[in-house]
């Protein structure tokens, strides 16, 4: 059993694109800008946008960060994505999810410039993966397709089975598994709550995907011998071991099914971490172009 260690990895393309970054202001280009719109103050997203800025510091990145309280209306947030829209300084935009009730997700997903959708949320991004055009790709889905090849996991041929049908990673990253690419030229399913037998159809599986913040979802008697795991699921529980009185759990009983597994990823410290690594890949592409 093999760890898939994302922490170490968005680590490697961190320094990668510090390195970028000193080549592109060197040769006379522009800092890369990343801006983050913030609404309300769930917990989640705190640590997440906070980690995006930081992320953006150690790599040489410009930040900008938007907060807004959660009574925000619609028409002020799309006002501001518009405003962000003709910065021409800005060259990435994410609106971190979830949005409170009273805001239409996919209004404010379809305001964003797609040339600027460093999250590849925006329907011209999808529908671009989809005919495997040149595009920003979702960035949780690209993490995982940086960890299979920097692991060198083969795919080629292989039974990619996917639980969740989420439009963030499950139905992306089960379109880009299938794509005539390395990573992919997987067999895909995709399964989701009204998959009938899907104990049967997981352990058929060489490569699992599971994306449904439910934990410990997955157990030993769900997969086979050999298996390549990638958990994307996070779930936060009360623990009396942790100074914070929390941790993170995955979708995939860890401890029950790691000696069944060639490759797995830890929870925390495995998709995670690639995620921000990728979108910084974006946000870089984008200033390029």
């Amino acid at each position: 059993m093999k760890i898939l260690d994302g922490k170490k990895t968005s680590n490697d393309i961190k320094e990668e694109l510090a390195i970028e970054v000193v080549k592109l202001l060197s040769s006379g280009g522009k800092r890369p800008h990343l801006a983050a719109i913030l609404v309300g103050n769930d917990g989640a997203s705190e640590t997440y946008i906070s980690a995006k800025v930081k992320a953006c510091d150690k790599v040489g990145f410009a930040s900008t960060l938007v907060r807004f309280n959660d009574d925000v209306s619609q028409d002020i947030l799309l006002s501001e994505i518009d405003k962000i829209n003709k910065n021409t300084d800005i060259d990435g935009l994410i609106v971190q999810l979830p949005l409170p009730k009273h805001i239409d997700e996919m209004r404010v997903t379809e305001a964003i410039d797609p040339t600027k959708d460093v999250d590849g949320f925006h329907p011209a991004n999808i529908g671009k993966m989809a005919l495997n055009l040149p595009t920003y790709l979702p960035a949780t889905p690209a993490g995982i397709l940086e960890l299979l090849k920097r692991y060198k996991v083969e795919t080629a041929g292989k039974h990619c089975v996917v639980v969740g049908r989420s439009h963030i990673v499950g139905s992306p990253i089960s379109i880009l598994m299938s794509r005539n690419n390395n990573p992919g030229n997987c067999t895909v399913t995709l399964t989701h709550s009204r998959t009938q037998n899907l104990h049967e159809i997981t352990q058929t599986a060489d490569i699992l995907i599971v994306a449904l913040g439910k934990a410990n979802f997955i157990t030993a008697d769900m997969v086979k011998k050999g298996v390549c795991i990638i958990d994307v699921g996070i779930t936060r529980v009360k623990s009396d071991y942790t100074k914070s009185g929390w941790k993170l759990i995955g979708d995939v009983a860890f401890k029950q099914v790691k000696d069944k597994c060639s490759f797995i990823t830890p929870v925390p410290g495995g998709v995670g971490p690639m995620t921000i690594a990728m979108l910084l890949k974006n946000t870089l592409k984008s200033t390029k172009k």
